[in-house]
């Protein structure tokens, strides 16, 4: 089917309503074979495209492959559109700020199983798939964990056959694109958007408008009920951009819905025939600023407005959706709990409580008490952090300016909860201004994370460390109020990507031993047990993590100009660059192997070749982390000049890390660095990506590392560092860094280098902030693990040492994870908070 008529077939189909002729007509995919994929192919360039194949550039290719494989994908997505129409199923609307996708065009004929087609028939053609796939610009829509995590269970889910839309901001140019000038990060704009994106569906007729600013006024209904109501000040249009979810090898598509915001009026004639051609514009491009960029830099008073105005757009947009276009007439809200459950992916979308409530109150007709009840049954948050910093609180002053009905909503819940509280505790005031969702210093403000504690039916964390600090440190009294609430969901990654894509050598060996049924079902991993013991695949295990590693050395040359040496430990350490992550450890390990040689103390012989890797993007307004990052490239830079270490240590740090170049880098990795101060990280998911693809893990009991290290065992997992007792025991008695610093001759060694300037050109006052921080702040206790960590790390010399010894421990970590599938991540959502059975 041509691309128009299948892009505007959903909206119609969808308007129309299973019951009508259209809406019950077949959609046909082309025929599935070599010769159908050439005509389906040269169709898309020829017309769609409007060029002839010996006249196309690469991406008019491109554009034709990936337009040929949507069409194949298309048939499936309108067919799970009808059947959901009809039989109206429970379905997860999985709110997040962030997605990050990783490139499409793979992933996507994986699932329909297109590959070897595709391949035949493009060399038919005389195109190269490879040369195709290069040219994919991926999706900037997420900058971390919490984006690929979300990536991860909507593929899931979709592969599980669960109803389910993903709801996001279709942000313009994501968050930054990351360069290096003079070592120094420098944040550019990251134009995913500049040669378009195959993989979208706009549609602006099913346009939402969503409201801002204003005032509130009571009247009297024709009831006689005193209601409120909103009159907003301005408002700007929320344009649905949809995507295709396919499931793996199951014909099901589920939706990935992103908004884009454009003004309602954006084009003034009259102004911009007076000539005042700026001020004609000036509303679209204030409309246009909210989906703009993920995670505006928020120092400023405009900047913390941007943000809420983005939260509140995506979640208004995908409510009204919800209410309007999916449930659609006839349903009573009083079993729309029957029918849907929000799940709030961290504190960003928190403000869809509020707004579900203005929605039942305001427009639906609702009384308080049912419209709570409602409430309270639609949603689950999921806590993502152990920092309070990062638990979000937004100033009453900016909510009521910007939102004024839901700050009024949100004081009545809030009225009624401590109410609630008082009846259970009596007039215990510390508690009550403890458990208040408005916080009252250092202003007055609204704690997102107690709303949605408040607001839902289940609060998770990611990891059972995370979630029983999460009980006993951060909401001992919400966990105490509401007894059965709290839960555990330890997050995982889909198997798909990054194994059978990321990793298609290893993703052999393993169908080789195991069979094909491992890709959904990765608990059968555990077969791989006894292979361990087998030498002859211990050599083809080898085989695979050397061809990786060129695999990754040819990527990193032509992309940065590195080069990786195969007889290297590949030593990595990728993640948002944060103090509590720790990459200054990190730092301090490798400047103690290489002051220990530049000073003729240690024989470079002695020391086990490693290239250490790094990849990790700052906020732009986080300094010390920006410091770090300068710091990171300038003892890389001194490093890879130095002939005293040459052949033994390197350091590379490649800008603007990915989901593109984790694949080429997770697969090639032997060990794997997750090195956060006990107690800080929620969960990770590098660290089970890293522990799947075959790398060993040295790290400290945070986040799920504790699962990982009981999964695999001590054996096999390097271990250091203070517990989450151990430290806070430590923060108790008084932690004083500069201690360590005196007491500790290599550490001290190594901080006495930075200071020197040997990594500054002599300037000694280039990274003396980060001195200073350590050995007199020190939030995180860098100085307090260096000396486990060190010793940590003489343990991993000699482990890899014994080359088969380490293969062997590779293997078993990949048997014994299994359990880190996002497909297992969603069975526990489904069994412990959503209740959606799959639509088979």
């Amino acid at each position: 089917m041509p691309e128009e008529a299948t892009a505007s077939a959903a909206p119609i189909v969808h308007a129309l309503g299973a019951t009508h002729p259209l809406a019950l007509a077949p959609v046909t995919a082309p025929p599935a074979s070599v010769d159908g994929f050439v005509r389906e192919f040269l169709h898309n360039l020829n017309f769609e495209l409007g060029v002839s194949l010996s006249a196309s550039s690469v991406n008019d290719r491109y554009l034709a492959l990936a337009q040929t494989v949507r069409d194949y994908l298309m048939a499936r997505w309108l067919d799970d559109q009808r059947r959901l129409s009809e039989i109206k199923p429970k379905t997860v609307c999985y709110l997040s700020a962030e997605y990050l996708l990783g490139r499409q065009l793979d992933n996507n004929l994986l699932a329909a199983r297109l590959t070897d087609v595709a391949t035949e028939a493009l060399a038919a053609c005389g195109v190269s798939l490879e040369e195709l796939r290069e040219i994919e610009v991926e999706p900037g829509l997420g900058n971390g964990g919490l984006g690929r995590l979300a990536a991860c269970f909507i593929d899931s889910l979709a592969t599980m056959s669960v109803p389910s839309i993903g709801y996001g901001i279709r942000y313009e140019y994501g968050i930054f694109r990351q360069t290096f000038v003079d070592g120094q990060q420098v944040e550019q704009p990251d134009s995913w958007l500049r040669l378009g994106s195959p993989w979208e569906f706009p549609h602006p007729e099913a346009a939402q408008t969503i409201s801002f600013g204003g005032h509130t006024e009571k009247y009297v209904d024709d009831d006689g009920v005193e209601r409120s109501r909103w009159i907003p000040g301005w408002n700007v249009l929320a344009v649905p951009y949809n995507y295709m979810v396919p499931g793996y090898h199951n014909g099901r598509v589920n939706t990935l819905r992103l908004w884009r915001a454009v003004a309602t009026s954006s084009f003034d004639l009259r102004v911009f025939n007076s000539g005042d051609y700026e001020e004609a514009v000036r509303a679209q491009t204030y409309a246009e600023n909210i989906s703009k960029v993920l995670y505006p830099e928020d120092s400023t008073p405009q900047g913390k407005e941007l943000r809420l105005q983005q939260q509140y757009f995506f979640v208004a947009a995908s409510i009204s959706d919800f209410l309007e276009n999916v449930l659609g007439d006839g349903v009573e809200l009083e079993k729309l709990p029957s029918r849907v459950i929000f799940q709030l992916n961290d504190t960003h979308p928190v403000i869809a409580v509020p707004e579900l409530m203005r929605v039942l109150l305001d427009e639906r007709r609702l009384d308080w008490d049912d419209a709570w009840a409602i409430t309270q049954q639609c949603f689950a948050y999921t806590c993502h952090t152990l920092l309070p910093e990062a638990l979000e609180v937004w100033s009453v002053d900016l909510l009521g300016r910007l939102l004024p009905r839901h700050l009024e909503i949100i004081y009545r819940i809030n009225e009624e909860f401590l109410e609630a509280v008082r009846e259970r505790f009596g007039d215990d005031e510390m508690r009550i201004r403890n458990m208040s969702i408005i916080g009252e210093h250092p202003y007055r403000s609204v704690r997102m994370a107690y709303l949605a504690t408040v607001a839902g039916a289940k609060v998770n964390g990611v990891a059972e460390l995370h979630s029983q600090l999460l009980r006993d440190k951060v909401l001992p009294d919400f966990d105490e109020f509401y007894p059965g609430k709290f839960t555990n969901v330890t997050n995982g990654v889909t198997p798909r990507r990054f194994i059978r894509l990321a990793n298609p050598d290893l993703a052999s060996l393993i169908t080789e031993a195991l069979g094909a049924g491992w890709t959904i079902d990765l608990e059968r991993l555990r077969g791989l047990e006894a292979y361990a013991e087998d030498p002859e695949f211990r050599a083809k295990f080898a085989a695979v993590k050397a061809s990786n590693k060129r695999r990754l050395s040819d990527v990193l040359h032509v992309r940065d100009g590195f080069d990786v040496s195969e007889d290297h430990m590949l030593d990595v350490m990728v993640k948002r660059l944060h103090e509590y992550k720790r990459q200054m450890l990190k730092v301090l390990h490798i400047v103690t192997e290489y002051e220990g040689i530049a000073s003729g103390r240690v024989a470079a012989s002695a020391v086990q070749p490693r290239t250490f890797v790094f990849g990790a993007k700052a906020a732009p307004g986080y300094i010390m982390a920006k410091r770090i990052i300068h710091l990171i490239n300038a003892v890389g830079k001194v490093v890879n000049e130095d002939p005293r270490v040459e052949g033994r240590l390197k350091v590379l740090f490649p800008p603007n890390y990915n989901v593109t170049l984790a694949e080429r880098l997770i697969p090639a990795a032997d060990l794997s660095e997750q090195i956060s101060l006990a107690g800080k990280e929620a969960s990770g998911t590098g660290n089970m990506k890293f522990a799947l693809n075959g790398a060993l893990t040295v790290g400290t009991d945070d986040g799920a590392n504790v699962e990982i290290r009981q999964l695999v065992g001590d054996d096999n997992f390097f271990l250091f560092g203070m517990t989450e007792p151990e430290v806070e025991a430590l923060w108790a008695k008084g932690y004083r860094p500069a201690d360590f610093y005196q007491q500790d001759d290599d550490l001290r060694r190594a901080i006495d280098l930075i200071a020197s300037g040997a990594f500054s050109d002599g300037d000694r006052s280039v990274f003396e902030p980060i001195v200073s921080n350590l050995l007199y702040d020190d939030r995180f206790m860098v100085l307090a693990d260096y000396s486990s960590y060190i010793a940590a790390q003489a343990q991993v010399d000699a482990a890899y040492a014994d080359q088969d010894a380490w293969t062997r421990s590779a293997i078993l970590n990949i048997a014994r994870c299994g359990f880190f599938s996002s497909d297992r991540s969603m069975r526990d959502y489904i069994d412990r908070i959503w209740h959606t059975p799959p639509v088979l």
